[in-house]
């Protein structure tokens, strides 16, 4: 059997599996001498974590929804940047730290120097097979061919809209660009483009001239095929220089996990929090946080500003496109918060890192 019909096979006749996974699995068994996330076959959540539900016949149901939806999706006023406009905004700034929303879980940033791309995805369909599979259905601002070369890619796990191998193929690099990634996840593209791989375990680090990025633990799921799942490991990343401190929290559900980590790795300038892809609840509590929960890892992590992501691009389940960053602005209201300690970006938008 072929790779691509293998992937399609994939989408087609496992999606639930692929994408959600299924209640009731047996808990695997961790391997002797080694920390709680490894277990025989491959990597699980931290303890306390929220767990799978609901029957496989809600499953079934949810991603027949997923499939079938074919209504356009009305994009809001100013929630994509022109091209032309993004492409000057970046190269207007010329010095010091900047952040870019590249759309979903996308991020260029700049920080002492050094480009950085976070799961860069760009293409128009997050699945292995296109036409299958969610259809992205706001444009991308910026094309990979629009980004300074990078020096450090980071990409947080194995799925297709975070690891896009098309863009990633068309992503330019510099000379030594490094690699960096939880464990097990490089195996999943072509490496030879970059100068240095480093993957990564939880609360491990690696260093770099005026740079040091931490894989943090999150609370998620791994799988490209319906062979594959949880073999390689999920991660969030701090990104720490000499003057700043930035926190990309990943793909995460919401779990007790985080306060054991803000205790230890806050105080950050600023966080990278998804806020998308939750609803129905039942099915997506042990992979997507809401958006009220987003907003408490960034109090978690004393956050200076928080900014939303995973969302506005690809419709992945049953929320309304736009409720998430309403909701966002809502529970930062909700908790006391000034309305721009939280960002809502468009996508291509450059912001200066004060």
């Amino acid at each position: 059997m072929t790779k691509t019909r293998r992937d399609l096979l994939s989408v087609l006749a496992g999606a639930p599996l692929l994408l959600a996974g299924c209640a009731g699995r047996a808990e695997p068994r961790q391997i002797p001498f080694m920390p709680w996330h490894h277990v025989e076959g491959g990597f699980r959540n931290p303890p306390g974590s929220p767990v799978r539900a609901g029957e496989r016949g809600e499953w079934w149901a949810f991603m027949w929804r997923g499939f079938s939806r074919r209504s356009p999706v009305e994009l809001e006023d100013g929630h994509v940047l022109d091209p032309g406009q993004a492409k000057v905004r970046l190269a207007a700034a010329k010095d010091g730290d900047l952040v870019t929303w590249l759309g979903h879980a996308g991020f260029l940033m700049r920080l002492n120097g050094r480009w950085i791309a976070c799961d860069p995805f760009l293409s128009d369909y997050a699945s292995p097979v296109a036409p299958f599979g969610p259809k992205r259905f706001s444009p991308p601002s910026l094309a990979a061919a629009d980004l300074p070369p990078i020096d450090v890619l980071l990409l947080s796990h194995n799925h297709y809209d975070h690891l896009d191998l098309a863009t990633l193929e068309r992503l330019p690099l510099s000379g030594d660009a490094t690699l960096v990634c939880p464990l097990k996840v490089s195996g999943y593209l072509d490496t030879g483009r970059f100068g240095r791989v480093v993957e990564l375990d939880w609360h491990e680090a690696t260093e770099m001239p005026g740079l040091s990025i931490t894989a943090l633990p999150s609370i998620h799921f791994s799988a490209r095929t319906l062979w594959d799942r949880n073999q390689s490991l999920w991660s969030g990343f701090l990104l720490t220089t000499p003057k700043r401190r930035v926190y990309f929290v990943g793909d995460t559900a919401f779990g007790p996990v985080f306060e054991e980590l803000g205790r230890a790795y806050g105080p950050v300038d600023l966080a990278l929090v998804p806020i998308g892809a939750y609803e129905p609840r039942k099915l997506m509590q042990a992979s997507h946080c809401t958006p009220e929960e987003a907003v408490e890892i960034g109090r978690l992590f004393r956050a200076n500003n928080v900014v939303g992501m995973h969302w506005g691009v690809v419709r992945l389940t049953d929320e309304p496109p736009f409720e998430p960053p309403a909701r966002f602005r809502d529970a930062i209201a909700g908790v006391g918060q000034a309305p721009d300690w939280g960002w809502v970006m468009a996508v291509g938008e450059t912001r200066a890192l004060a």
